[in-house]
């Protein structure tokens, strides 16, 4: 009888553990990256068909970049060419630069293939891929709330920032020129070998619009 309580109090305690890991592993990809440690591997499909591994990267640096095309405050950044320029400038110095719309079918900033292609080009975007992300699985695995919320990922494969695009929360195009630009700056200290004095801000932008 006691044998018996006592095996039955060992499979109990296995699930238990078993069940905790479980939650711990989950709550890792639920929470997101963090700052200064590796940045969360992932496989996604770009707008043309072609698949992009983060891993494959490793040696560059990368950029993640959220975006819906309905959200005022990307419009922002898109219509003052803010973004394009910070596009041009990383990928012109050899890094990697990935926009990821997680908006799901029927949803703000939803679009298909042939939409997309042509709202790239319409704005002259400089991103390296448009990721398609309508699972929101990307998203929720860097924990991505808002556009734009953007992402560093150094040589290593390590987080090195992740927040804002800059200092100023407003829609208005006239804040862009004298605005923080934390993407920016940190991408100037990472080139240098300097430590990123702003690693993590808090992103403001219109809510991800997830499935």
């Amino acid at each position: 009888m006691f044998l018996n309580s006592l095996n039955l109090y060992r499979q109990k305690l296995f699930i238990l553990l078993i069940s905790l890991g479980c939650f711990c592993f989950l709550g890792h990809v639920l929470y997101g990256a963090d700052i200064n440690k590796k940045a969360p591997d992932f496989k996604a499909i770009d707008f043309y068909g072609k698949e992009h591994q983060l891993s494959r990267y490793k040696g560059k640096i990368v950029i993640l970049e959220w975006k819906n095309v309905g959200c005022p405050f990307v419009k922002k950044h898109y219509k003052s060419n803010n973004m394009q320029t910070l596009q041009k400038e990383a990928v012109d110095d050899g890094m990697v630069w990935l926009s990821v719309v997680s908006s799901a079918k029927g949803k703000q900033g939803y679009q298909d293939f042939d939409k997309t292609n042509k709202q790239v080009k319409k704005e002259g975007s400089f991103a390296s891929a448009v990721l398609i992300d309508d699972t929101g699985v990307l998203g929720r695995l860097y924990q991505a709330k808002v556009t734009p919320h953007m992402y560093i990922i150094d040589q290593k494969g390590i987080l090195v920032y992740k927040g804002a695009i800059d200092n100023i929360r407003s829609t208005k195009i006239k804040d862009v020129p004298i605005a923080k630009n934390f993407v920016k700056e940190a991408l100037l200290q990472l080139r240098a070998n300097e430590p990123i004095t702003l690693p993590d801000t808090k992103a403001y932008g219109c809510s991800i619009k997830y499935k």
